[in-house]
């Protein structure tokens, strides 16, 4: 792939970091350079907010209608460029082409049309009032520029989560995407500007999150945060935004609950591919597998088979089901995790280690721990990578209390021919999302998903008209008739 320059896209124009520093843009398979990226710093993302700020006025003077075709309009030129994102994203991020890359490229295409729909039915409200001849209104309105800070395993469609539903509602973005993946964010990019959205309505800012990103969330011209990430930095952006209205995704460990009623070779299809779809790098990936006793053996036997028929090699090859992991911290914590693991008494019954006879120090082999302790890193943190870790529990009860006792409340899966337990576990399980015989990473883009109270998954909503609700304000008028 040749060498190319990644830009800013600032008001209308692509542009350089103001201290003209770049960083290289790395394709995580054999370390070779992408191209050479924008390396901004607080000068640059408060350009970004300004112009931002006047794309917030253009936008807000236009109908929903006419940003609906902007909208549409962006999704025609990202499927226009489908084979093209797909490769980058594949390159950059290290995800298979034909088994994954190519299925976010469409996600991201039907994230824009589903604004698009949206946005023209998001009704207010005639509010009956006490007062004689007074009458009341409300209806939704942009709040104004909004912060979005994207990670780097969805880069292509995460950023659509936020970007769509603020270019639908109205709102000015500045966008600052993780620095691994920020070819990929370049590419989305231009297909925004190709579809003819209004200069300032959506700014591109590369470059490190506690720089650019940091002064996107505590400048006062930026009215609300958007935010995919973990929890800690998810922590950082919560204070430094400090009343700011805030859509944070902060990522969780999620338990896939394979009951003793249920068809285990689906319990373990949906685990494994919940473990290991995009090499675990999921926010909603099945971090852990709950069973009991009685039929733990055969679920670690049927993983260990599907781990094992996992193709890892080069993403842009056909044939290959699993690519590299994105960066070298993500293989150290998988790494830390898998070793604690196995020290606090898990059998390793296959992977564990890293593959890097397929290219590059990232690979790691997908990987399948059995009778993982209960307070092993694996069950009570978020590994993101190919790993299968096992719990065995007690019983129903003691199910429900290891599903609840880390501190993540994101997505779950529950695998039962039972309704009755079925639903049972769906009310008591806490997560935001808990999927019935489906696997806990099972999402469309228009569903409702979020962390669950008093855990460490996030704030707010996204998906659909949850997002729009999210980006936007009540405004209510009353008028007098008499």
């Amino acid at each position: 792939m040749q060498t190319q320059i990644y830009r800013n896209f600032i008001e209308g124009a692509w542009c350089d970091a103001a201290s003209g520093e770049t960083f290289n843009a790395i394709n995580p398979t054999d370390g070779t350079v992408i191209g050479s990226v924008a390396k901004s710093d607080r000068i640059d993302a408060q350009g970004a907010i300004t112009a931002a700020r006047k794309g917030h006025k253009i936008l807000d003077a236009m109908t929903a209608w006419e940003r609906a075709a902007l909208c549409n309009a962006v999704a025609d030129q990202i499927q226009s460029r489908r084979d093209s994102l797909a490769e980058i994203l594949s390159a950059e991020q290290g995800k298979p082409l034909i088994s994954e890359a190519y299925g976010e490229v469409d996600a991201a295409a039907t994230g824009f049309r589903e604004a698009a729909e949206l946005i023209k039915w998001m009704e207010g409200e005639y509010i009956p009032v006490e007062t004689p001849n007074v009458r009341a209104v409300s209806y939704r309105k942009a709040r104004g520029v909004y912060a979005v800070i994207t990670p780097w395993n969805f880069p292509i469609n995460i950023p659509v989560e936020y970007l769509a539903p603020c270019l639908a509602a109205g709102n000015g973005v500045v966008w600052v995407p993780a620095p691994s993946t920020s070819a990929c964010a370049s590419a989305l990019m231009e297909c925004i500007v190709e579809a003819g959205v209004p200069e300032g309505a959506i700014n591109l800012v590369h470059g490190p999150g506690d720089v650019a990103g940091d002064e996107i969330v505590v400048n006062p011209g930026t009215d609300g945060i958007g935010f995919t990430g973990s929890p800690v930095t998810g922590g950082i952006i919560s204070k430094r935004g400090a009343g700011k209205p805030m859509l944070l995704e902060l990522g969780g460990n999620g338990p896939v609950i394979v009951l003793n009623d249920a068809d285990l070779d689906k319990a373990a299809d949906a685990a494994a591919f919940g473990c290991f779809f995009n090499a675990g790098q999921v926010c909603a990936a099945t971090g852990r597998i709950l069973t009991t006793r009685d039929t733990h053996e055969a679920l670690a036997q049927k993983l260990k088979e599907r781990a094992e028929a996992i193709k890892l090699g080069n993403p842009l090859d056909k044939n290959t089901t699993m690519g590299p992991l994105n960066n070298s911290s993500v293989v150290a914590k998988v790494a830390q995790h898998v070793a604690d693991g196995l020290d606090r008494g898990g059998k390793l019954l296959t992977g564990g280690r890293v593959a890097a006879e397929h290219g590059s120090e990232l690979f790691y082999a997908p990987t399948v721990i059995d009778d993982v302790p209960v307070d092993s890193l694996l069950n009570t943190a978020e590994t993101f990578g190919p790993v299968a870790p096992i719990v065995v529990c007690e019983d129903d009860e003691d199910l429900i209390r290891t599903a609840n006792a880390a501190g993540h409340g994101l997505a779950a899966g529950v695998f039962t021919r039972d309704l009755s337990r079925a639903f049972n576990f769906g009310e008591r399980i806490q997560a935001g999302l808990v999927n019935i015989n489906n696997p806990s990473c099972y999402w469309e883009l228009h569903l409702p998903f979020g962390g669950a109270p008093g855990k460490n998954s996030g704030i707010g909503r996204l998906g659909g008209k949850h997002t729009l609700r999210a980006v936007t304000e009540i405004k209510t008028i009353t008028f007098n008739i008499g």
